[in-house]
């Protein structure tokens, strides 16, 4: 029988590549993993949708914010607040009429420095268009109660007080005593403006003078302070109120903790200087949520003005 001739088949097997060959056993590299290809899951957070909260550390939709008077809805905290903005929050729709609004601070001295006094002056104009100075004054109207309303700014040059900042806030005071009305000041400073040397500090008995002939009327003046308050503002006008309230956790005080320790050599009390601490020892009245300003506002005024009418403009 003819014998049956099986053929082998040749495989043919591709070049083993050198990157993916085991490696000996003396060896000691590690094999690296090749990248896999796609699109990153991670998406840019555009700016001006969200504020991280500087106590809690929590996110806050800046609209949230907004609507909650810049006030943290998870620890309370309350962050910086322009002067536009706190007003819009207090007095009845369309009902504040502005004074003295034309009023520019100008570099009598010619301060030099790192910057001059008016180069800093039109960058911070330029900065806030709707702000002259550090302040904005006006007669408003709080519930039922017509009041002069003072409400400092401290992102304008720190909320210094200069020139401009006493005579607006003198003339507020005035109007107010000839009109028979009270007077409100929120303040938020870092002091006398030092740009303006000794005229600065002379808005300290000026502004507070006026506030001597208003108490003789007997019209009562609230003083409000906010984080911060220190040095010049705190030594005159905003420490003279016949009733002194404070927002959460405000810092106030003449001069920081820190200038204090180094000058006392001593350690200082937990909690120095904020509004709760000068609560417990008598300088503040009260301590008041800027949520609940407003309607506290109008319960204080409610009593303090009982019985008293405003005279005619």
């Amino acid at each position: 029988m003819p014998t049956k001739v099986i053929k082998k088949k040749h495989i043919v097997t591709d070049p083993v590549e050198p990157s993916l060959t085991p490696p000996n056993a003396t060896d000691t590299t590690f094999l690296q993993k090749p990248r896999i290809g796609g699109k990153s899951k991670k998406r840019d957070i555009p700016e001006g949708l969200w504020t991280k909260c500087p106590k809690c550390e929590g996110l806050i939709y800046d609209r949230e914010l907004d609507d909650n008077l810049k006030v943290c809805p998870k620890c309370e905290h309350h962050l910086p607040i322009g002067a536009r903005e706190r007003l819009n929050a207090l007095v009845e729709t369309c009902s504040f009429e502005e004074i003295d609004s034309q009023m520019e601070s100008v570099d009598v001295l010619k301060f030099t420095g790192v910057a001059s006094y008016e180069a800093k002056l039109a960058a911070y104009k330029k900065k806030s268009s709707l702000l002259k100075d550090a302040v904005v004054t006006g007669i408003g109207r709080i519930g039922n109660h017509r009041v002069a309303l003072g409400v400092m700014d401290f992102g304008f040059l720190g909320g210094s007080m200069g020139s401009v900042v006493g005579e607006k806030l003198t003339r507020l005071i005035e109007a107010a005593t000839d009109r028979g009305l009270p007077v409100i000041v929120f303040s938020t400073s870092g002091g006398a403006r030092m740009y303006e040397g000794m005229f600065s500090l002379m808005q300290m008995a000026k502004t507070c003078g006026a506030l001597a002939y208003h108490g003789r009327q007997h019209l009562p003046y609230i003083s409000v302070l906010v984080n911060p308050c220190y040095a010049g503002v705190m030594a005159s006008y905003a420490s003279v109120g016949d009733l002194i309230l404070a927002e959460p956790g405000a810092l106030i005080g003449f001069a920081g903790p820190r200038v204090i320790r180094d000058t006392t050599q001593a350690d200082l009390p937990e909690g120095f200087q904020t509004a709760e601490f000068l609560q417990k020892h008598g300088l503040i009245d009260a301590i008041v949520s800027r949520i609940t300003m407003r309607a506290r506002l109008i319960y204080y005024l409610d009593f303090l003005m009982h019985g008293r009418e405003a005279k005619s403009a």
